[in-house]
């Protein structure tokens, strides 16, 4: 029986690249991918994170690519967010990711390189088609993910919803990731 694949979306940080040992440890063909989605800046640690989620990838012995979104985040987000500011209200710039870019150009260019599932580090469940929060309370992110399509969700796992940041934390020593001790990322890099 053919394995099936699943396209981790690996952002350089513990939640994502134990997603995909979980994936990897179960039997999935994984790929990860890192999605740069803005040009390194100051505050910024795209290129620091970009290195992280490819030795990640080398532990855990999978393929890795690095997909540039630039464009598409700037036209597709951070105008979203300015227009919203222009407007007088307050725009969520990480639900808007989430659904144009993770769960939208991403997930469509996974499926395009033969994914059967695509995957990221976020702490929700999906059930019956529906988002779900996650076991922890302290990092649920079912809300961030509110707005993308639910037509997508069939073919979306979250391997660490069902689990708590401690034990995720557990899980990236257990596997030896260069990820395991990082700090959680803080969002959007130019903020």
């Amino acid at each position: 029986m053919k394995q099936k694949k699943v396209i981790v979306a690996l952002s350089g940080g513990v939640d994502s690249s134990v997603s995909a040992a979980l994936l990897k440890r179960d039997g999935f063909d994984v790929v990860g991918v890192f999605m740069k989605c803005w040009v390194e800046g100051e505050k910024c640690t795209s290129t620091e994170d970009e290195k992280m989620a490819r030795l990640a990838a080398v532990k855990i012995g999978i393929p890795f690519y690095s997909l540039d979104l630039i464009k598409d985040y700037r036209k597709r987000v951070v105008d979203y967010m300015l227009k919203g500011y222009e407007k007088g209200i307050t725009p969520n710039p990480d639900v808007m990711c989430n659904k144009e870019i993770k769960f939208g150009l991403f997930y469509d260019k996974a499926l395009a390189m033969g994914a059967d599932y695509v995957a990221t580090g976020h702490y929700a469940q999906v059930r019956n088609g529906k988002i779900l929060a996650g076991k922890d309370s302290n990092k649920d992110q079912s809300y961030f993910l509110s707005m993308i399509n639910a037509s997508v969700l069939s073919k979306v796992l979250f391997p660490i919803g069902k689990y708590t940041k401690p034990q995720v934390r557990t899980m990236a020593r257990k596997f030896g990731l260069p990820t395991a001790e990082r700090p959680d990322s803080q969002g959007l890099c130019f903020i």
